[in-house]
């Protein structure tokens, strides 16, 4: 790739300068075919009318692909998210890696709002299959994300073991767990985020589409209406529940907590330096028993008050959580996940509310989908969800239906040819 796609030296520069979103794609198709970027630099976009201009601040319309990290973890949350998974369909490393490396060219390609091949919608005329499927054509880039992790059995699939690192694990059986194998695991996995929800399904699409013959859909995930804030310039978003959620999540401008909690730092896995791990799961929320339940019930389960979210015994919404008070009871969420009840522990959370119709018995398929990123989930969600799992009030109202755990590589460095764990099968 060439140096010319959009500047980036790391995410945590991103989420201090949010992006605009004032370009649509039909702008930004024009930049690209003027050289405004690596991708498809000159080369015909299938466009039989003139590229537009491209407005000054254009790099600003988009969250940079390439960095240290990837896109999409420390990224200030957009408000859509599609999460995928993938089973791996080949034992072969060399089909894997041209999979992957098709992959990269076209992420970064539809983060700047561009077609996911130079001419893909139209322009291999009338006789071969797209390129592109089109449904994002003349839409804005929505500060799209794509983000990478590969699972325990990535490694097994591909003879990896001696790769693999002692922290990817698949994650244990919790008290109360229900999985359904069909929404747990999986090879690979990628994260879309954007804040138009078509722009991140067409992103997922067409992943999906190239990965024919090397890799297949296992499940997916829709989301919507970020459930935490990733930068101090979010204001604490409210889940399904009603009451705010993620309030002392970690911010992008922690830069230290972030380094410490977030990415991996050397280790015997060198690989992942500069990388994280995902932690997913879908947790499905009891509507119904919820919403009769009284308020005054609601706010000792999760020990704050709805209306502001201050911890209960407190005023206001970033108070500190008083553990030495009994107004808020021993077995309150809000107790419980505290870094100070854990030893210290902290996590990047980046869920999303999804509501999936009916279980067809009259209740809500509807809850939390939990994504977070942290340097070791081995130390860090395991034992934080062991405690939740055991005493935690709001057990009686949650269930965790689906799990997953993944290794991310570091981002694509700028001006490399390098592709989605290069860093791994280099």
């Amino acid at each position: 790739m060439s140096s010319q796609a959009p500047e980036r030296t790391s995410d945590t520069d991103a989420a201090a300068t949010p992006p605009s979103r004032r370009l649509s794609r039909r702008a930004l198709f024009g930049g690209v075919g003027a050289g405004a970027l690596a991708v498809g630099a000159g080369a015909a976009l299938g466009r039989s009318t003139a590229p537009e201009p491209v407005v000054a601040d254009a790099a600003e319309a988009v969250v940079p692909f390439r960095g240290v990290h990837q896109a999409g973890i420390v990224t200030p949350a957009q408000d859509r998210m599609h999460f995928v998974t993938f089973d791996v369909t080949t034992t072969s490393r060399d089909e894997i890696v041209a999979m992957l490396t098709k992959w990269t060219a076209m992420a970064e390609r539809l983060t700047v709002g561009a077609e996911s091949v130079p001419g893909g919608v139209v322009g291999g005329g009338q006789y071969e299959p797209p390129g592109d499927t089109g449904e994002a054509y003349g839409l804005m880039p929505s500060n799209l994300t794509l983000t990478i992790g590969f699972g325990p059995s990535f490694f097994d699939r591909l003879d990896l073991g001696d790769r693999r690192p002692a922290a990817l694990q698949d994650l244990p059986r919790f008290p109360g767990d229900d999985l359904d194998p069909a929404r747990s695991g999986g090879d690979i996995a990628v994260q879309a985020c954007a804040d138009d929800p078509q722009v991140a399904v067409h992103a997922i699409r067409n992943l999906a589409r190239i990965a024919f013959g090397t890799a297949s859909v296992r499940w997916s995930q829709l989301g919507f209406g970020r459930t935490a804030s990733t930068s101090t310039a979010q204001a604490t978003p409210r889940n399904l529940f009603g009451f705010k959620d993620g309030t002392n999540n970690i911010k992008a401008e922690e830069a230290a907590t972030v380094d410490e909690h977030v990415w991996v730092n050397g280790g015997e896995s060198d690989w992942m330096t500069g990388g994280t791990y995902l932690v997913a799961r879908r947790i499905r929320m009891k509507i119904e028993p919820w919403d009769r339940a009284v308020l005054g019930e609601q706010e000792r389960v999760i020990g704050r008050s709805k209306a502001t979210g201050a911890p209960l015994g407190g005023t206001a919404e970033f108070d500190t959580v008083d553990l030495g008070s009994s107004t808020i009871a021993k077995d309150a969420h809000v107790r419980l996940a505290s870094s100070e009840s854990l030893g210290g522990i902290k996590i990047l959370r980046r869920g999303y509310n999804f509501t999936d119709g009916s279980d067809g018995f009259g209740h809500l398929d509807a809850g939390l989908f939990f994504v977070a990123f942290c340097s070791d989930p081995q130390t860090q969600f395991v034992p934080m969800q062991q405690a939740l799992a055991r005493r935690d009030a709001l057990n009686e109202y949650i269930s965790h239906v689906g799990s997953a755990v993944f290794a991310c590589p570091p981002g694509v460095p700028e001006g490399t040819e390098d592709y989605w764990g290069s860093t791994l099968f280099g």
